[in-house]
This record gives C-alpha cells, structure tokens and sequence, in this order.
C-alpha cells in the first residue's frame, strides 16, 4: 500500500527519518520498513509505543519506577487514536475507503470503547470519610472543627478554597490510618493516565458539601484531569432531600463551570430498602428521579441517573428490561448506568451470546422507553402510593428497628454471623464492627434472609400498608387493580415480590426456627410466617391472580424443577449450622451408610477439607457449599 495523502506522507518521512534501529525490543521487527509503504511506517510507530506502554506500565506495577520514558508512550487514547484516523483518513483520500472500512474501522472502534485500560475504574468512598479529612485539615491550620460546622459555613469555606490557589496541606499533616488511606487513593489517582478511571462516587451523600470536598481533594493531590463526582443518595431521607442538593449544586457557578453542563446521580437500591422496606424504597426513588430531572431540565443540565442495583429483588434486582421500562418518564433520555455486581455479572455477561442478549435488552429497553415513555401516575395512584409508603415503613421499622427481640431472632434463625466470618464476600459485611442491622451491609443482610427462603426485606411491610389501603375504602381494591393494570412501575414492584413469593417457602423458615432459635423466641418466628401468608394472599388478591406466577408459567415450571435440590441443601445447611453452633449436638446416621467402596475409608480420604477452619472438620466446606447451592437457586440472590 503505497498511496497515500499529502498529510500522511510528511508524518511517514520524518518518523522514517528519525527511527532508531536500536531501539527495538524485538528481532523480527529490527529491518528497516521501506519508505516507499508510508502505512508500514506509521503502523510501526503505533506498534512500538504500544509495545513501550505496556512494558513502562507493568515495571511500574513491579517495582515502582522504570527506564523507559514517559515520551515514547501512550498516555491517553487520543494519542493513540490519532495515527488510526490519520490513516483511515489518507484511505479514503486515495479511494481505499473499502480497505480503510475493513479491520482498520473495526479496530478503530475498539479503541474508542475500550481505550487503553480495557475497564475503567469508579472509585468509591464514604462521604463521612472525606469528612474526616477535611476535618483533619481545618484542625491542623487552627481553624476549626469541619465535622462541627454547619452545612453553609462547610459550603462557603470549599468553594473560598477552590477558587484559590494556595495549597491546603503540606506532607506535616498528622495522619490516622484512615485519612492515609483516603489521600493514598487520590494520590494514586493522580499518578495513573485518566483514561483508567471512570467516575468518583460518594457513598452516603447527603449535601453538596460532600461533593464539593471531593472536588477539592482532588485539586490538592494534583489529579491532572479531575474525575467526574457523582453523589449517591441511599438512605430514604437522603433520598428525599436529593433534589434540594442537587438543586443548590447547580446554581453554584464555580460547578456549573466545572461540570460541563453534564452531570450524573447514583440513586442506591440496597441501603434504602435496608432503611424503609422496598415499598417506600422502590416509591422514594421513583419521586426522587421524577424531581431530579426537573431540577437538571431547570439548569439545563444534562443528567445521567446511574441506578446501583443488586441482583436480588430486595436490592433493586429483576429483569432489567422490565426494570428499565418502569422508570419515571423523561428520566432515561438515551444514557443510564446500572451497576452489575456479584454472579450477577456471570449470570448476564458470562458467555457470548450471554452478552450479547444482555446488551440487547439493556438497548432495547432505553430506545423503548424514550420512544414510548411510561404513563405518569394519576394524582389518585400518588396519593394511595404515598399513604401505604408510609404504612410500609412504619410497620419495617417497628419489627427492625424496634423490636428488641429482632436482632437475636434475625442473627439465631439464619447464616449471617457464619457468612461474615467466612472470606466469600467482596466488602467486609459490616461497615462499623459494632452495632445492630443499620451497620450491617445490605448485601448479607439480603443473603442471610435468602439463605431461609424467607425474604423478609423484600416482603415486610407490603402486608400493613395492602392492608391498611383497603380497610380505610374498600373501593380502593379497584384503584389498586388498576394501578395494577395501567402504571407499569405499580406492576413490575408487585410482579417481583410475586416472584419472590413463589421462590420463599416458610416451611424451611421453621425447620431453621426450630433448631437454631431459642425457645422464647420462636413465637416471634411464628408471628412473622403468619406475616408472610397474609402478605401473600393479599398481593395475590391486589394481581387478580388465583396463585402466585400464574402469569408466567415458565417460571414456575423451573421453580419447581429446583425446588426438591434447594430443600435439600436447605436441611443440610440447617443441620450443619446446628453442629457448628452446638458441637454436642449428635446427627444419627441412618443405615446403611454410603455404599461399600466409600464405607471403609476415612471421610478425610474421600474430600481434601479445609484444614484452617475454626470448625470441626467438614463443617465450613459443608456450609459454603449449600450456601452456594442455595444461592444459585435462587438465582437472584445478593
């Protein structure tokens, strides 16, 4: 390929010219390319750097520094990109746009999407930790206490640092643990190309203060290209107040300046039904969303809502399609974010096709829901929302959070102390060692009432306030079918706890009861069965439906497929948590045992056991697996 444009020919001359044979790294390369294939000798160029960039980065990675320049590297995807496009350009010039079409826009495009890094990375931290970094820095310059100032004295003193110049902190800062570890991730940020990271997400927002700090610790540890900061609201009052900080961001010039016209809102599923039950959850993020778009319209602001589910129902999970769909209207304008977490991400991207189809629904669902957005609710379905909202909440909190005897019941009747001891999650399951159910995470949180088949989070709540709503009118049993029937958001909520319904089985609930809680409290458990039945007979009524998933027999079908392997591991997990917490607990085997080959050998023959247990022999293997087990057929799980 010799033809070429003008433009093309200039950049191949000088870099023919100024190439090095020397500096290869690798023989087959070492001749020459000719200058008559101009192609070749750009294309060498790109090669070599490439070559360099990942050789620069992972002596980095090794040992911290490395001989080769910064110079004769990529260090963003648009150098990258340049010398592609220079030549996809030349091609189409010289009448090769067939060839210029071909693996050149195909890799083209893979750059553009993948970039250097192949995934970028959020960084993510809790706002009251940037707190006590600016409190430690305020104290330091004898000027006060941060963490004790008010939000508008916090606000005034930012936004005064950052339209200055002046450095806040030297390397004389005194530093907890904790604090190092804070700076030490905006250091690191400021040290590695930008393209690696996506955006920085502040967990437990409650101000713009919090977002605010966030942009000043990033000038002061001098991350070159700040990363965008997106404020995540999780508790059902900060979700309330998300609105009114959002509002108060925008009309704050320095922001307006910095942001770009473009900003974007991570509400969060897990915490906020941890905090009020997934009705009031599911219903303040509705409102939350509808009232943050308002706010953006108002700024013209372009905003993105990045929604962070789980995969269980009571962590905002369910079939994304459906999710997608009953969204506020105007809420998704092309471009959303959701979080895929857990086996979750197996579940959807394991495979190809998998991927494939998972990336389909995700598109098809946002085209859809710009093109036919989704009914508003009328204001009666808001105000019958509203009321059992209330209802649901109050009735979650009161047995939660307020009933004494919860949190033995919670911690006696299921796997959580045992799962948070094992190293199988990805976050520790606490966020403060101390404490009740508000330190505890969602994530075991959800998995512990799953493990029961209980789904206690997902469910508490509905029952009060379904009950509530039709004893006041008994009209209102055909407002709340046509909700049913017309507001796609009403639909999906109570689909998936009809799902839910269909995957719990209080049956096993008892068998857990009866071994692992003490006898004062198993009438608290038998409270709360009858609980569940009268939740779910009412929901059935609410649907119209005679039986739970009489609407998708698909489901069903393959529910009870499974059902006869998951009671299994369910009986053997309860009994295994009896032995742990128990040793003198004695399981009588029952005759015969295991068939002849196996009966002689030693158990520790048969199966290599976890020798570092702080458990008797077998029994931690033993749990892991029905958790697995368990898990995997319940599918979306936490």
């Amino acid at each position: 390929m010799w033809r070429c444009s003008d433009e093309l020919r200039v950049r191949a001359d000088e870099l023919h010219c100024s190439s090095k044979k020397s500096a290869k790294h690798y023989i087959e390369f070492w001749k020459q390319v000719p200058s008559n294939e101009p192609y070749r000798v750009i294309l060498g160029d790109v090669r070599d750097k490439l070559y360099y960039t990942r050789e620069r980065s992972r002596h980095i990675l090794t040992t911290g520094v490395s001989d080769i320049p910064e110079e004769s590297t990529f260090t963003n995807v648009e150098m990258f990109l340049e010398p592609l496009e220079l030549c996809y350009r030349s091609l189409c010039a010289c009448g090769d746009k067939p060839i210029a079409d071909g693996s050149l826009l195909d890799f083209l495009r893979q750059v553009s999407t993948f970039g250097l890094a192949l995934v970028k990375l959020d960084i993510r931290q809790e706002s009251d930790r940037h707190t006590d970094v600016l409190d430690t820095i305020t104290t330091h310059l004898g000027i006060g206490s941060y963490a004790e100032w008010s939000e508008e004295k916090r606000q005034e003193w930012l936004l005064s640092e950052l339209r200055g110049k002046r450095p806040l902190f030297g390397s004389d800062l005194p530093q907890t643990e904790e604090v190092a570890d804070v700076l030490g991730t905006f250091h690191i940020l400021a040290e590695l190309p930008a393209d690696c990271f996506g955006a920085y997400i502040i967990s437990m927002a409650t101000a713009p203060s919090d977002v605010l700090a966030v942009e000043l610790l990033q000038r002061e540890c001098h991350i070159k290209k700040p990363l965008r900061v997106v404020p995540l609201f999780e508790k059902l009052a900060d979700l309330e107040a998300a609105p009114a900080a959002v509002a108060r961001l925008f009309s704050i010039d320095w922001y307006m300046d910095r942001i770009n016209g473009k900003q974007e809102v991570m509400i969060g599923y897990s915490d906020s039904g941890k905090d009020a039950g997934r009705l009031s959850a599911a219903w303040q993020m509705y409102k939350a969303q509808e009232e943050l778009i308002k706010v953006a319209k108002h700024y013209e602001v372009k905003l993105t809502m990045f929604h962070g589910r789980g995969g269980t129902v009571g962590r905002g999970g369910g079939p994304s399609h459906l999710a997608i769909l009953s969204q506020p209207p105007d809420t998704i304008h092309g471009s959303l974010r959701v979080t895929v977490q857990g086996e979750v991400i197996e579940h959807s991207f394991g495979e190809e096709h998998l991927c494939f189809r998972t990336l389909q629904r995700f598109t098809a669902a946002t085209l859809e829901h710009g093109m036919h957005p989704p009914i508003s609710p009328k204001p009666e379905w808001r105000a019958l929302m509203d009321e059992m909202a209330v209802v649901a909440t109050k009735e979650y909190r009161s047995i939660v959070f307020q009933e004494p005897r919860f949190v033995e019941y919670f911690r006696s009747a299921t796997p959580e102390t045992e799962y948070g001891r094992m190293n199988i999650g990805s976050r520790p399951s606490k966020r403060k060692p101390s404490g009740g159910i508000e330190s505890l995470r969602a994530i075991p949180w959800i998995f512990a009432w799953t493990q029961t088949r209980f789904h206690l989070p997902v469910w508490l709540g509905f029952g009060a306030a379904f009950k509530h709503i039709i004893q006041k009118d008994i009209r209102n049993i055909h407002t709340l079918k046509e909700m049913y029937n017309e507001w796609p958001f009403f639909r999906v909520t109570l689909d998936l706890l009809e799902m839910v319904f269909a995957k719990g089985d209080p049956g096993i609930a008892a068998l857990y009861d009866k071994l692992l809680v003490a006898e004062d409290l198993q009438s608290f458990g038998e409270q709360l069965r009858q609980n569940f039945e009268e939740t779910k007979r009412l929901l059935l009524q609410v649907a119209g439906h005679k039986d739970v998933l009489e609407g998708d027999p698909y489901l069903k079908q393959r529910l009870r497929l499974r059902e006869s392997y998951i009671t299994t591991l369910n009986v053997c997990q309860a009994y295994t948590l009896k032995r742990i917490r128990d040793p003198s607990f004695e399981v009588t085997p029952q005759q015969p045992p295991l068939s002849k080959e196996f009966s002689d050998k030693e158990p520790a023959e048969l199966v290599q056991l976890n020798r570092g247990s702080e458990y008797a022999p077998g029994l931690e293997d033993t749990l892991i697996l029905t958790m697995k087990g368990i898990a995997a057929g319940m599918q979306n799980t936490g």
